[in-house]
């Protein structure tokens, strides 16, 4: 027997859950969020909001390096890193207990016990046997398990953000978003760092060329990033780890105080037991609809990283938690849009983007122009002596249509959200080219990159 039934129960208290509780509050619906960790899940508290911290950090490394160019001498900086990773976690101790507020004055219970199916439209929390008639599946991710021999000397992005003490050389197993963000923070710091990426490209859902800028400015900073590589095996060597692996048809060795996996990260959804909810997956990925619902059970609603064809992306889980709120209250009338939805590298310089690839663009079979430019010597790189700054924007011949643009540098994180709203709202690239920008800016070379 059930011991309470509401009307919405979601499992999983991060960025997606909590945004699936407002409209279903609003329209009055029971709500519960079952979270055994923090509210706010991994990007508030283990990923992205204290990354930031250390990326901010870096980048005042990077301004003094170039201090000289602006007429100003400066002494060799002090890294204090036991000192930034104490601000870091200062920075962040209280936003569960702020979100566990905003629930409360919502009216959502929270339920701080792990959750599992028991039937159809039955989770078990803890002890407690609970009923509802909508589920929300917004569990989302964890590291990707890698299956390399001795894989549990390796740390993870969690490990990264806690530690005090700075390693001296570290290896990332990866070559992904957490290998070249902390990768660069690592270098910049002062580490040894070497990345071991398995396919033939660095971060390869992006765009190569704006990849190949990212890569070449991280051989400056020192890191050696290495591609179709094959890592066999890790495995302790006194007080350090050896990595074996095999690159360009030979077996090598490297040495390093700490080895992260930098493979990504992978829907947290194996303890659910989705199998007593009539939840089909495979793979580790459920099978949905274009309404975000399980396609064998329509009780069962998912978003965040627990969704496996969208970026896992914090603001992306935030805009599925909405819609599946939306659809809970209103019946199946909301549909995802990723088209246009940004998203950024928070190397140094940054990598942004925004649409489809050139590769991907091509694909299509449509007319397209493609305006690439080396902007490192024009007027505001060399004002700011940037490290690198390019940009790449993809147009559609037919239509003027703006369908990818991607940016090394230059304020692209800033930038990319002018060509995200271009492509949202169906704004040409010739009315983006004629608009009128404030000068001396980045945002005025915009005319310049198409």
């Amino acid at each position: 027997m059930s011991n309470k039934k509401y009307d919405v129960l979601i499992i999983g208290g991060g960025n997606a859950g909590l945004g699936v509780t407002v409209a279903t509050r609003a329209a009055g619906m029971s709500v519960a969020v079952a979270e055994p960790r923090e509210l706010g899940g991994t990007c508030p508290n283990r990923g992205c909001t204290p990354k930031k911290v250390l990326v901010a950090a870096t980048h005042a490394l990077a301004d003094i390096e170039r201090a000289g160019t602006h007429c100003i001498s400066v002494g060799r900086p002090t890294f204090d890193w036991p000192a930034l990773i104490a601000r870091e976690k200062k920075m962040i101790e209280d936003i569960p207990a702020r979100l566990a507020r905003a629930m409360a004055d919502r009216g959502v219970e929270v339920l701080r016990e792990r959750a599992v199916f028991a039937g159809p439209n039955t989770v078990k929390v803890g002890e407690r046997t609970i009923e509802a008639t909508h589920i929300v599946i917004a569990t989302g991710s964890k590291p990707r398990p890698l299956p390399i021999p001795g894989a549990e000397h390796m740390i993870t992005s969690d490990d990264v953000l806690s530690e005090a003490e700075r390693p001296g050389e570290v290896i990332f197993v990866g070559g992904g978003v957490i290998a070249l963000e902390l990768g660069h923070v690592y270098a910049r710091a002062g580490s040894k760092v070497t990345v071991l990426e398995a396919l033939p490209q660095l971060l390869p859902a992006m765009d190569a060329d704006a990849v190949a800028q990212v890569h070449a400015v991280s051989g400056h900073l020192g890191i050696d990033a290495r591609t179709g590589v094959k890592v066999k095996k890790i495995a302790p060597q006194g007080a350090r780890l050896r990595v074996t692996f095999e690159h360009a048809g030979k077996e090598q060795t490297l040495d390093a105080d700490r080895v992260v996996n930098g493979a990504g990260r992978v829907a947290d959804i194996d303890q659910l037991n989705l199998e007593a909810a009539g939840v089909t997956q495979r793979n580790g990925r459920i099978d949905i609809d274009a309404h975000l619902r399980s396609t064998s059970n329509k009780a069962v609603h998912v978003c965040g990283d627990a969704v496996w064809n969208s970026p896992q992306l914090s603001p992306i889980a935030t805009y599925e938690g909405r819609i599946v709120g939306r659809n809970i209250v209103e019946g199946p009338v909301a549909k995802h849009d990723y088209a246009s939805i940004p998203s950024c590298v928070y190397t140094i310089p940054s990598l942004s983007s925004v649409g489809l690839t050139e590769a991907k663009a091509r694909e299509t079979g449509r007319p397209i122009k493609v305006h690439a430019n080396d902007m490192s010597g024009w007027l505001s790189a060399r004002t700011f002596n940037e490290e690198a700054a390019w940009a790449k924007i993809i147009v559609d011949e037919e239509s003027d249509r703006i369908v990818g643009a991607h940016i090394v540098g230059h304020s692209g994180e800033e930038l990319i959200h002018i060509f995200a709203m271009a492509m949202k709202h169906g704004i040409g690239a010739s009315a983006v080219r004629e608009a009128v920008y404030a000068f001396p800016t980045c945002s005025a070379d915009i005319k310049s990159m198409l």
